[in-house]
């Protein structure tokens, strides 16, 4: 980590940027997982509705491309053949170090032919090329984190970001979520639909516990909302039909807002993304993180919320059906009362408001 500090500090300009243009060049960069794009796109579409279409840099690995690769609400976009480096060594290293430093001076070439008066970065191995280049090139730098536990670059970067922005503790910013959650929000009363979230890939220990509650919540009248992931939708499927249960069972929905909205309590993992688009909604959820997440993160995600009696946290290796019955006897009020007002709409707003001042200074 030093040797990346005493490299960036390299990297930095001996003097500040001038005072830029009025107009407008934002840049957008990160990405890999979904819940890295998500803000992406919020951000996105809160500067389109201040008519500025903002550029990406992104990696052609990940999801990068599937997200925006035919998005046309970007100015431009650039994807590059980024990879990981801290989690190299040797001669692996050496071989990253040369690939990032061709794709910085890349991204450090598009982002002076479009002359970008400020760049975000939401993290993740697709932000290291325009993040350096931006520092290098002494343009207005920001960071989205969207985890309770910092990645590593983040972590390396937030030193020499104007701004860092985070929903967990601190000067805290509201996670950018889309209105739709706002909009269908309700506090719930009492359980009459659960919905089991996985994520668009599955989730195992979550589609096994679903079966597994499945003839208890059936015997209850509760309805069954499942999200299987496209892995193991087949398997989960035929469960459901030896049991002769009926569950709204799918892959991937479009909108699966509409779902949510529906829901009295979620059985979920804890990405940051999910995590507060159910906050949003008013949806209590009994958390279970992945357990491989980078620092634990999705953990200390749903810590956050546990931790103010706005919803429930297991670890994966702890889950039982009790953990899930205890929450159908009583809490899905107070949970869902609790969530009220713990994120608020505008916070893409916030994020872009504080780009645009630095960009026109």
């Amino acid at each position: 980590m030093k040797h990346w500090r005493r490299n960036i500090e390299k990297l930095r300009p001996e003097k500040g940027p001038q005072s830029g243009p009025t107009t407008h060049s934002i840049l957008l960069t990160g990405g890999g997982t979904g819940g890295h794009l998500a803000i992406v796109q919020a951000v996105k579409e809160e500067l389109l509705r201040r008519g500025i279409r903002p550029h990406y840099i992104g990696s052609e690995s990940g999801q990068d491309r599937a997200w925006f690769g035919a998005d046309e609400g970007f100015a431009g976009k650039l994807f590059l053949p980024t990879r990981g480096v801290v989690n190299q060594k040797g001669l692996g290293r050496l071989a990253s170090l040369a690939q990032a430093a061709k794709e910085t001076l890349a991204a450090r070439r598009y982002m002076k032919a479009h002359g970008v008066t400020a760049v975000l970065s939401v993290g993740g191995f697709s932000a290291a090329p325009a993040s350096f280049a931006a520092l290098a090139g002494g343009v207005p730098f920001f960071i989205h984190e969207q985890n309770a536990v910092s990645g590593r670059l983040n972590r390396l970067l937030k030193p020499y970001a104007r701004r860092f922005f985070s929903s967990y503790g601190g000067e805290r910013v509201d996670y950018p979520v889309r209105d739709i959650f706002f909009e269908t929000a309700r506090t719930r009363q009492r359980v009459e639909t659960v919905i089991f979230l996985g994520g668009s890939q599955g989730a195992k220990a979550i589609n096994d516990f679903a079966l597994k509650m499945a003839p208890v919540l059936a015997e209850r009248g509760i309805r069954i909302v499942h999200q299987a992931g496209r892995n193991d939708i087949d398997r989960v499927a035929e469960a459901y039909a030896k049991m002769g249960i009926e569950a709204d069972l799918f892959d991937f929905h479009p909108d699966l807002y509409d779902k949510i909205a529906a829901a009295d309590l979620a059985v979920a993992r804890a990405g940051a993304s999910t995590l507060w688009e159910l906050a949003a909604n008013r949806l209590p959820a009994l958390f279970v993180p992945y357990p491989y997440a980078a620092g634990d993160h999705q953990y200390h995600n749903a810590l956050f919320l546990a931790e103010k009696k706005a919803g429930w946290v297991v670890r994966q290796k702890e889950l039982k059906p009790e953990n899930l019955l205890d929450i159908l006897g009583e809490g899905v009020a107070a949970a869902s009362g609790n969530l009220e007002g713990i994120v608020r709409p505008g916070g893409a707003a916030v994020i872009v408001d504080a780009m645009l001042a630095a960009a026109t200074r």
